[in-house]
């Protein structure tokens, strides 16, 4: 069976690399931006809430 990456694993990953919190937001914008369908889905994936995926696109949308 798949073990699947929990959100905060990906963020740490995330961190790892050397994004802060406005390096992340700016790839979910651009995520959001050029594949909105993928973001939701990969949103979905990480097993986030509804109402977290929702916040999430919303704010990537104003970026």
């Amino acid at each position: 069976m798949e073990k699947k990456i929990s959100a905060d694993e990906w963020t740490a990953r995330f961190r790892a690399v050397g994004l802060d919190d406005d390096a992340q937001g700016h790839w979910h914008s651009l995520f959001e931006r050029e594949n909105p369908s993928g973001h939701q889905s990969f949103l979905e994936w990480l097993g986030l809430p509804e109402e977290r995926i929702v916040q999430l696109r919303d704010r990537s949308s104003i970026r």
